[in-house]
């Protein structure tokens, strides 16, 4: 069940200006609970995952899933080989990945709890809060996966559309809680939000934290952390250090290159983890723990990574500016871009021309979401757009 909160006034849907150029170089669970996670964990990052034939697959420009498109870098790719030796074991070495993370943070082992990517962390503390019809309060639209979870455990969503500019809005977020104080087991931040971009400040979290009962947990998803620029941002995790009752999700998917191999962590307190844990089913193979050991050392190939990603994103957005289509300002490896028409037969289109680009974001449902490929992913993006929107060439910019 969910209650959705009226939506404030649009504003003009006006982007921002740049031109396209080349860039680089164990409980058990219910069955219809169990159903659910077994779809969303293979879901990852939430699209259409049916299988394609490797040959199909390899063919497409893949824009729709917010990966990192230049794959591990050899450093990880090196670790994870040479990790093959222990896959015939149940228990091995692993590279000490859980104080290596902890180390990375600054914080103690004992505040780290390991899961098969951030969306495993999702679903486990929408487990563990929301039982007993608890409610989880957030925006419109995000990360669906605590709200599909909420509803599995027959738990209510607040809602809260995002403000006239997509960015979250706080104070609604506070006031709906603090209404509902005595039935809310989580509050739930994406920062960056995906499918938005936008972050929420420090500040504006820290107003969360003072602003609702200091007994309510808040899950801050930050899978888009390491693509941020705005020095308004901040991390959560200090305000773990402080006490607080925050969850901290984060991903190998996406910085790392590891999407395929299912890697994240949940940072939080030791008695907050000790509610998660029972509900982590914590498969996590060999091999990725090596893997992720390597990634938090390579900050190297992770700045190369957010360089070139970043370059490609506000090139995208002038090339689309000069087309007259506006995007939403963002600090995530994706931008939303109003089509100004119906988005679901454009997915389909892009499909057509080997392109595939993000899922529907009800209600955004005239803006696509398009994740930041390779130039030659990006220039295959430009190509097909032209000829879906009826671009002409010499509006078409440097692209």
């Amino acid at each position: 069940m969910d209650a959705k909160i009226p939506s404030s006034p649009a504003l003009s849907r006006r982007g921002f200006v740049g031109g396209m150029a080349s860039a680089i170089g164990a409980i058990t669970l219910t069955p219809e609970t169990a159903r659910a996670a077994d779809i969303l964990l293979r879901q990852g990052a939430g699209f259409d995952h049916r299988p394609f034939a490797a040959d199909d697959y390899d063919s497409f420009a893949k824009l729709a899933s917010n990966e990192n498109p230049y794959g591990p870098p050899e450093s990880v790719m090196k670790a994870m080989t040479a990790a093959i030796k222990y896959s015939n074991r149940y228990a091995y070495p692993d590279g000490n990945l859980v104080a290596e993370i902890a180390n990375h943070h600054g914080l103690a082992p004992d505040n780290v709890m390991l899961a098969a990517g951030s969306g495993e962390v999702l679903s486990v503390v929408a487990l563990a809060l929301l039982e007993g019809n608890k409610k989880v309060v957030g925006v419109d639209p995000t990360f669906m996966t605590v709200y599909q979870f909420a509803s599995g455990v027959k738990a209510e969503s607040i809602r809260v559309p995002l403000l006239a500019d997509y960015r979250q809005d706080i104070p609604r977020m506070i006031e709906a809680t603090k209404q509902n104080w005595k039935d809310v087991g989580l509050v739930y931040l994406c920062n960056p939000n995906n499918p938005t971009g936008r972050i929420i400040t420090d500040a504006e979290v820290k107003a969360v934290l003072d602003g609702i009962p200091e007994e309510i947990p808040v899950l801050i998803d930050e899978a888009y952390h390491h693509f941020v620029n705005d020095p308004a941002y901040a991390t959560a995790v200090p305000y773990i250090k402080q006490g607080r009752p925050v969850i901290v999700a984060r991903t190998f998917s996406k910085i790392a290159a590891l999407a395929g191999m299912r890697l994240g962590y949940a940072l939080a307190s030791p008695a907050m983890l000790a509610r998660l844990r029972p509900h982590s089913i914590a498969s996590i193979n060999a091999m990725v723990k090596w893997g992720g050991v390597a990634a938090l050392k390579d900050t190297e190939s992770q700045a190369r990574v957010k360089q070139v990603t970043i370059e490609l994103r506000e090139k995208t957005a002038s090339v689309l500016k000069q087309q007259g289509f506006s995007s939403i300002p963002s600090d995530a490896n994706f931008l939303m871009i109003d089509i100004k028409r119906p988005m679901q037969p454009v997915i389909e289109e892009f499909k057509k021309r080997g392109v595939l680009v993000g899922r529907p974001f009800p209600p955004m449902l005239q803006h696509l979401r398009v994740s930041i490929g390779t130039p030659d992913e990006m220039q295959r993006f430009h190509g097909a757009f032209r000829e879906i929107f009826s671009v002409p060439t010499k509006a078409a910019g440097n692209s």
